[in-house]
């Protein structure tokens, strides 16, 4: 039975003669010289006067990979030794682990620091190797082992290790872009969730299981032992789900891990209340501290769980940031100021009166103490504005020096106790011990800096700005969102003096770094900052400093040209690069946001429904409709899109449409181009309220037109009353993927007024659109893998313009353009583009030949830069 005369600093209970309590010093001492040592670092790097977001990253991952790895491989395996009763590992083989632990973790942040994939994988590897050897020993400690009634909770320090190893995995798919933008999201709230809730909170939570009852003063009960199997399957089981759900960007897929992890801890916390006994605790301070660190892990996981059920991945990302404050400093720091609070007197204190008396020093004030923490964390992590935000800093800051102002005070008084008989053999073990007293120390403090450091987002943009000197100056809008930099290259004239005009549209912070030149500070959303590059003379890259994010593909290409520009250039995109473009002409902002829950239109062209004849109702009628990022523009619709729904057949096939005017005060009719009719019934003009049946056959294969027939015919397919028929040609293969492109104008403002219709008889469109909206497939690209085969169908559908479309990256081996393949596989040559007047259509087909960014266009250049391009993402 676990007892409050077991000191947990020295083992449980009594461990066995060949426990060599010497061997351990001299580990001991070692090993929180490292923690003592990373925790130097994070507090240097917290304090430093970088942008807060670089500085909390690189303290927080110092302390985490750093200190805490070190922390955390030491004492699961003292641990584990004293739980299990087992055999001490040998020393060689635990200071090799420990020296790759650490190894590894210089070698990933310095690899990240100074951008180099290789020494990041290098360090992952070493880390991961040293966390799997780790896991080895804990394993083969408990073959063998007399065990015990505390024998589970080494179960738990090795599903941690099991977390760390895939927490570590995942970091290096981060940290190198392995993960792809497509999946950085997921797969960096799988990497959070695996250390936080698996590498640190499971050995916290198993300890807890034998640190709580020794700081009540109470016996174990006696469901102990089964209530932590049972915890550890919730939450090692639900952990493991959380990550893989997470890890596929499935946030639904991921809820249930995070419920039974909630459960697990619920089930723990209702195990320690009801061990709770009114006779006085041994430190009453100690034990309110770690029931507040449990109640911050149940209020974390709780929160995380909402965030999963309630809100889209990207959203999550950014609300699980009030939650890190609450794992780092509710959870992680309170825990280690209450187990100090009872661990340090008992380390150093020769007798129970000067137990006693340093208990006394580290309890002054413990409740006004606690109240400051606790209210500061639950400030951090409400979503308050910025002096709510400061006060809760000052708060865990005050909070924190407090309770270091003690430690101090009790370590200068431990170090000048007598050593009397009595305390001889704590004397002879206390170099180790104040090894662990320092690290722990200014572990505490590392991570209550690390959570409270200002905004610095203010600072000037440094150094690196040239002066202007003759010759142009041009402006170019640079867009930050979605791990990615629009536009993604910029061609400007040997000479120019640039300026880049950088908006963060992301909800996470970012920034832009000039090879060899200046920086953005880091951008919160929405904020802007004009960063003056100089005259530029030279070709260079730009990208997001952010660990991880430039290898996730944050990056800009400057690419200089030969010939000096027209002084006092405006420019919105990049060169051949022009599909990224961020402003039209016209003044739409096409970096902007959708709105939220918009979702792109899908351009994948479904199977020819069975049958012969096709049956389809059109329902004309005015509709709003989100045409460029958070634009909404009253459109006149077929089926309520512009352009209306795709009609897909066979040669032959018959369609029997149903068109029905809802419209109220205007008449519509409807015309097919893909039948060949009399057009004097069939297209004659119906007013509302009014139904007509247009039946016509499909004779001849192709991409064809329908649009509104009613005149005039201007206004009414340029305020989207037109679609797509697609007749498929005998013999068509299938492919991996068949996408419908409709190419048309955009012409904003009130439909048949004045100034719309001038635009629209001056050929001057606000915007150039495929499906309807600018900009929708650069947002939500489509999507194949490499080695796939895709049919791209495009229509042009006007009402003045043709299209040019390309693809940038591929060449097409199939072109099929009104009613004939001009371009077959089997012959060498290939085409660069579909060229199609307004009204024609056809199709081409490539293979993408591995993964990337492949942008498509209407090579058009005044068109692509005003709304006419997207992106396919190819993956492996």
């Amino acid at each position: 039975m676990y007892s409050t005369n077991d000191d947990p600093a020295a083992g449980v209970g009594r461990p066995p003669s060949r426990f060599k309590a010497s061997a351990l010093r001299s580990r001991h001492l070692a090993a929180h010289i490292l923690v003592a040592a990373w925790a130097v670092l994070a507090l240097l790097a917290a304090s430093a006067p970088h942008t807060l977001p670089v500085a909390r990253w690189l303290a927080v991952h110092l302390f985490l990979l750093g200190a805490a790895t070190t922390a955390i491989m030491v004492w699961s395996e003292h641990f584990a030794v004293a739980m299990l009763h087992a055999r001490l590992p040998d020393r060689r083989w635990s200071d090799t682990r420990l020296a790759g632990a650490n190894a590894g973790a210089v070698g990933v942040l310095t690899g990240m620091g100074i951008d180099r994939p290789v020494l990041t994988g290098v360090g992952s590897a070493l880390l991961i190797t040293a966390a799997g050897a780790h896991m080895v020993v804990l394993v083969r400690m408990g073959r063998g082992a007399l065990g015990g009634r505390l024998a589970p909770i080494a179960d738990y320090y090795r599903a941690a290790t099991g977390a760390l190893i895939v927490g570590a995995v995942l970091g290096w798919l981060l940290a190198t872009g392995k993960a792809g933008p497509q999946h950085y999201t997921g797969i960096k709230l799988a990497h959070v969730h695996a250390t936080l809730l698996g590498w640190i909170g499971l050995p916290v939570l198993g300890t807890l299981f034998m640190l709580w009852p020794t700081v009540l003063g109470v016996r174990m009960a006696e469901r102990t032992t089964r209530l932590a199997r049972r915890v550890l399957v919730l939450t090692g089981g639900g952990l493991l789900t959380a990550v893989a759900g997470l890890s596929a960007g499935r946030p639904l897929g991921a809820a249930p891990g995070v419920a039974l992890y909630a459960a697990g801890v619920a089930v723990a916390a209702h195990l320690f209340v009801r061990t709770v006994h009114r006779r006085p605790a041994v430190s009453t301070a100690a034990a309110w501290m770690l029931a507040a660190a449990m109640g911050w892990l149940l209020v974390g996981v709780v929160v995380d769980l909402v965030l999963l059920v309630a809100r889209p991945l990207t959203d999550v990302r950014d609300g699980f940031g009030s939650v890190i404050p609450v794992l780092l400093v509710g959870l992680v720091a309170q825990v280690l100021v209450g187990a100090l609070t009872y661990l340090l007197p008992i380390v150093l204190a020769s007798g129970p009166k000067e137990r006693a008396s340093l208990r006394a020093v580290l309890e002054r004030r413990w409740a006004l103490r606690l109240v400051a923490l606790n209210l500061g964390v639950a400030l951090l992590a409400l979503p308050l504005p910025d002096p709510g935000g400061s006060a809760g800093m000052l708060l865990v800051g005050v909070s924190g020096l407090a309770f270091l102002a003690l430690v101090a005070r009790v370590l200068v008084r431990g170090g000048r106790a007598p050593c009397t008989d009595e305390g001889k053999a704590g004397a002879l073990r206390r170099p180790a011990l104040w090894g662990t007293a320092v690290g722990a120390v200014l572990t505490v403090l590392a991570v209550l800096v690390a959570n409270s450091g200002g905004d610095t987002s203010s600072r000037a943009s440094g150094a690196g700005t040239a002066a202007a000197g003759a010759g142009p100056t041009r402006t170019v809008a640079v867009t930050l969102a979605d791990m990615r930099i629009r536009p993604a290259r910029i061609e400007v004239a040997a000479g120019t003096t640039l300026r880049l005009k950088v908006t963060n549209s992301d909800a996470q912070r970012h920034d832009l770094k000039v090879a060899d030149g200046p920086a953005t500070p880091m951008l919160a959303k929405g904020e802007t900052h004009v960063l003056d590059v100089g005259r530029v003379t030279r070709s260079r890259e730009a990208w997001c400093t952010l660990p991880g994010h430039k290898a996730a593909g944050m990056t800009m290409d400057i690419v200089v040209t030969g010939d000096v520009g027209t002084s006092g250039e405006t420019s919105h995109a990049g060169g051949h690069d022009g599909h990224s473009a961020t402003t039209t002409e016209g003044g739409l902002d096409l970096s902007a946001d959708f709105s939220p829950g918009w979702q792109r239109r899908d351009a994948d062209l479904a199977p020819a429904p069975g049958g012969t004849v096709h049956r389809v109702e059109l329902r004309a009628a005015h509709t709003t409709v989100e045409v460029a990022p958070g634009v909404k523009q009253q459109m006149w619709t077929f089926g309520g899109t512009a352009p209306g729904p795709t009609l897909h057949g066979k040669v032959g096939d018959v369609f029997e449409v149903t068109l029905v005017n809802d419209d109220e005060g205007m008449g519509h009719g409807i015309d097919f181009h893909a039948g060949s009719l009399a057009p004097d019934r069939p297209m004659r003009t119906i007013q509302p309220g009014e139904r007509l049946v247009y039946r016509f056959r499909a004779e001849k294969a192709g991409a064809w037109l329908y649009h509104c027939s009613t005149a005039p015919m201007l206004q009414h397919i340029g305020n989207g009353m037109y679609g797509a028929v697609i007749i498929d040609p005998p013999g068509l293969p299938e492919v991996d993927h068949a996408y419908v492109l409709v190419a048309s104008e955009l012409y904003l403002g009130t439909p048949g007024s004045t100034a719309q219709v001038a635009k629209m008889r001056d050929g001057t469109p606000d915007a150039w659109v495929f499906n309807g909206v600018a900009n929708q497939y650069g947002k939500q690209p489509l999507k194949v893998k490499a080695g796939e085969r895709a049919r791209f169908w495009v229509i042009a559908a006007g009402p003045s313009d043709g299209i040019a479309f390309h693809i940038v990256g591929t060449v097409f081996d199939t072109v099929y353009k009104e009613g004939a393949h001009l371009l077959e596989p089997d012959r060498p040559g290939g085409s660069q583009v579909l060229d199609l007047a307004t009204a024609q259509g056809g199709f081409v087909e490539t293979t993408f030949p591995e993964a990337g960014h492949y942008a498509f266009v209407d090579h058009d250049m005044r068109h692509a830069e005003a709304g006419a391009h997207g992106m396919v993402e190819v993956s492996d």
